[in-house]
């Protein structure tokens, strides 16, 4: 018996962060934290402020709620964790206010909780790799890729995945030249697309998730305002073809031993209460915001399409661990089946979609985040 089988595995919640979607990652955070198999696992969370700052936080789910429409976010109170700084070591440290050094113990394997940029984007995952650290879901070139939607739809097309026409808007391409160079379609081969945009169109930050900062835009008057809202949240914008299908989800997960990744049952959302699209309130604040079905009514030919293609997807981009796939999906339309984008760490609360379709599909809550530890722990370490 080796000596994490003889004991119970520490695992790192690393959650919070940078980016928009803080809030929503200390959500997913406070559902593992109390879903967790304790007699198998012994949570270690670990709260990254939104200035950046690594802080043991309490273990206790309550102080992570949704209360009154009040989001939680990491307080930064507790002492400063430092990651391992070498390669081999598995100890982590704690640093007081008096600049005390005290160890934390040994971490078996991180789960990064973190949604968006400076954690969903490979940043967090780049830093793990360095010190040979073991941790759930994907890489570091997997991450990067799911999280910009630019590169995500170039990779997905490389592998012959159906997207809908986008452009991307470069950083240093002012929002106005950029919408009349849209809006005349003289940049759409360039960009990638060879079918022109017609109106409407969303228009979205690359590297933003949880519908932060995006607009629909039905005329070119409204672009240039629509990139810059964009802009709030990330310099490179998507402008992509809105789409009449219906949401369709798809929850992908890895399989141990070089096996193929599985997908589950499929999922279906539909906007409700007044909302345009599935915005971030609808998604987060609106409990009647949206209807979300799972299994979706699909016909059995469909369902097995979307989960051919999810999986595609997942392996297009090189993903690990956990994905989730989005799709349109419209009989009549010359494509019916065309891939929105994949997410390789979507929302993970108990109702959010990725873990409702596992449940669908015969895997609980509780054994899904066991199945994701064990996982990472029987990855290899370094190139793979």
């Amino acid at each position: 018996m080796t000596e994490t089988s003889s004991r119970r595995i520490r695992v790192a919640l690393l959650f919070g962060g940078r980016s928009g979607e803080h809030s929503i990652s200390c959500l997913t955070a406070g559902s593992i934290l109390e879903a967790i198999d304790r007699r198998r696992f012994e949570p270690v969370p670990v709260g990254i402020t939104r200035d950046g700052r690594w802080t043991l936080a309490p273990d206790d789910p309550a102080l992570l709620r949704l209360v009154d429409g009040r989001l939680p976010e990491v307080g930064g109170d507790g002492p400063e964790v430092l990651a391992p700084t070498r390669a081999g070591s598995s100890e982590w440290r704690l640093l007081s206010d008096s600049g005390t050094v005290a160890s934390l113990g040994s971490i078996d394997v991180s789960f990064p909780l973190l949604h968006g940029p400076f954690g969903e984007d490979g940043t967090v995952q780049g830093l793990l790799e360095l010190t040979d650290q073991r941790y759930v879901g994907a890489g570091v070139l997997a991450s990067a890729v799911g999280m910009d939607k630019g590169y995500m739809k170039c990779v997905l097309e490389a592998h012959g995945l159906p997207v809908l026409p986008y452009v991307v808007v470069g950083a240093d391409e002012l929002a106005a030249e950029a919408a009349a160079s849209v809006a005349a379609e003289d940049r759409l081969v360039a960009a990638g697309s060879r079918r022109a945009l017609d109106w409407p169109v969303f228009v979205k930050p690359c590297r933003a998730g949880s519908s932060l900062g995006i607009s629909k835009a039905t005329r070119a008057a409204e672009l240039a305002d629509a990139i810059e809202f964009a802009r709030r949240h990330d310099p490179r914008v998507l402008i992509e073809q809105a789409s009449r299908g219906r949401e369709i989800e798809c929850a992908v997960l890895g399989s141990p031993s070089g096996r193929p990744p599985r997908a589950s049952l499929p999922s279906e959302i539909v906007v409700q209460g007044g909302h345009e699209f599935y915005d971030f309130d609808a998604k987060y604040l609106d409990a009647a915001g949206a209807d979300l079905l799972c299994p979706a009514d699909l016909p059995a030919e469909a369902t097995a399409q979307v989960q051919a293609m999810a999986t595609q997807a997942y392996r297009a981009i090189g993903g690990e661990g956990l994905a989730r796939v989005d799709f349109f999906y419209d009989p009549s339309a010359p494509e019916p089946l065309v891939v929105n984008e994949i997410n390789t760490m979507p929302g993970f609360t108990p109702i959010s979609q990725y873990p409702r379709m596992w449940l669908a599909s015969g895997l609980s809550y509780s054994d899904l985040v066991g199945e994701l530890i064990e996982l990472a722990l029987e990855r290899p370490q370094g190139l793979r």
